[in-house]
């Protein structure tokens, strides 16, 4: 997201949201670039937090060290950072007012709410002569940058990556010099003390036992994960393997630099044609990819891209949903999915579409519950990915997986977890079964139950679906929608 840059301001704030570090920061260069003093601010942003259901959310903990971290990193640099919990599309406006500044800078943000808070904001400043200028930092490529030959946004990925990479220069992947022009950071000695978690109205919850938070954190895991890189492409489906970079909340929330993780890819992706890195530039593109299709067509926000299967006539069995969320079905590998995304925020991405299908297939469930569900518990939540992904498990997005194509919840357990690892750690009552019959426990006899200390349907439930016989409804029910019955 390009604005154009004034050449000389005298005072100007820059608005932290979605990018919580200093190096390599988009609109924080071009505020100091542009301006002989840069204020900092970060909103806890009362229209957002007031609206959580739990009081409990890993993700405002992990926001909250994170500006703690960027808040001593800009002391330390010789700036400051005003720290408000506030409604941000007032506060922005009048902090700009009281600090007499000649323009506000941030970094752009594509969601549908995120547009509308950015529209009004932009119009407080306006009305008091005011300028509002966003750059691009979220992604590499954004809105028109890469566009079919015809002009028109992409709705495949295969060439909307090819053509992503053609477009690819050095110039993309260069980081913004912040350093360079950090003597404009003005300090803040006079702002109040950054406000405590529970001054916020959140409690502390399992977070640091989980995740490094901040700049800090995401460096850590990045140096981690690029010993790791080259075993990416057969590691990153096996749940109970250390294999994915394990990034994703510091990408969502900005604490680690797109052009940082992309470049890593892209150098590593040419080294020897290092087939690991090469698949994770594509993770990346991926994202990018779903961050245009969201910004072109914002109606997938709650609407299926492909318009026909909005009239899917789902089941939607608010007990099975039940179910589904509490890690009660009966199947070990969607259970032990649910319990790591409960009990931890994170679920790995290979679990993300077994549950996915799971749930809209087998379970004949509106995927628009799952994807609210995962909005609620994903520490990583971004709109963009979490609708993609939800519609192509769902086979109603972009390029998504054909409907015909449905996981088999037992096949996907032994590919992926052959011995039972990962059902082990999050279903420690099935423990004792052996490696055959962790996949499909309810297939043991009576005596081998007993043998193994779990009797299903007390201990551990049985199915409370048979996936063949809902195959073939999910079948039938796409087929209806589509005029294909």
């Amino acid at each position: 997201m390009v604005s154009n840059r004034p050449a000389s301001l005298d005072r100007a704030l820059f608005w932290f949201r979605r990018d919580l570090r200093l190096d390599d920061n988009a609109g924080l260069y071009h505020a100091l670039k542009s301006a002989r003093a840069v204020h900092c601010v970060f909103v806890f942003d009362r229209e957002i937090l007031d609206a959580l259901p739990a009081k409990a959310d890993r993700r405002v903990e992990f926001i909250w060290h994170s500006v703690a971290q960027l808040k001593s990193a800009l002391e330390q640099a010789g700036g400051g950072l005003h720290v408000l919990h506030d409604t941000a599309r007032t506060a922005v406006p009048r902090l700009a007012i009281a600090l007499n500044a000649d323009a506000v800078f941030t970094n752009g943000d594509y969601e549908p709410a995120a547009r509308a808070r950015d529209g009004a904001v932009a119009a407080a400043l306006s009305r008091e002569g005011i300028a509002f200028h966003a750059f691009k930092d979220t992604v590499i490529f954004e809105k028109d940058e890469v566009l079919t030959q015809a002009g028109k946004p992409f709705s495949v990925f295969t060439p909307y990556k090819n053509a992503w990479l053609k477009a690819l220069t050095d110039f993309h992947l260069q980081a913004y010099p912040v350093a360079k022009y950090a003597r404009h950071l003005a300090r803040t000695p006079s702002t109040p003390p950054m406000p405590a978690l529970a001054s916020l109205g959140f409690v502390r919850t399992n977070l640091q036992a989980l995740t490094p938070c901040g700049m800090h954190g995401a460096q850590d895991l990045l140096r981690d994960f690029a010993t790791r890189i080259d075993a990416y492409r057969e590691a990153r489906d096996f749940p109970a393997v250390k294999g994915v970079s394990y990034l994703s909340v510091h990408n969502r929330f900005g604490t680690v630099s797109i052009r940082q993780l992309a470049s890593l890819a892209h150098a590593e992706s040419l080294r020897k044609a290092n087939p690991g890195a090469a698949t994770w530039l594509s993770e990346l593109i991926w994202r990018d990819f779903y961050f245009q299709i969201l910004w072109h067509h914002p109606r997938v926000a709650t609407s299926a891209f492909r318009p026909e299967y909005d009239a899917i006539r789902w089941d939607n069995d608010a007990a099975l949903f039940a179910a589904w969320c509490e890690a009660r079905t009966g199947y070990p590998i969607v259970d032990a999915a649910m319990r790591q995304l409960n009990q931890t925020g994170y679920m790995h991405n290979r679990l993300r579409m077994v549950v996915a299908s799971f749930l809209t297939k087998d379970l004949l469930i509106d995927w628009r519950w799952g994807e609210r569900y995962f909005a609620q518990h994903l520490n990583d939540f971004d709109l963009a990915a979490n609708n993609g992904g939800w519609q192509w498990a769902a086979s109603t997005g972009c390029d998504a997986q054909p409907y015909f194509r449905i996981f088999n919840p037992v096949s996907q357990s032994e590919r992926f977890d052959p011995r039972g690892k990962f059902i082990r750690r999050y279903l420690p009552e099935l423990a004792q079964v052996d490696d055959k019959c962790i996949h499909a426990p309810w297939t043991m006899p009576p005596l081998q139950q007993q043998a193994s200390g779990v009797a299903i349907g007390r201990d551990y439930p049985a199915p409370v679906v048979d996936h063949a016989a809902q195959r073939e409804k999910a079948l039938a029910m796409y087929k209806d929608a589509k005029g294909d019955g």
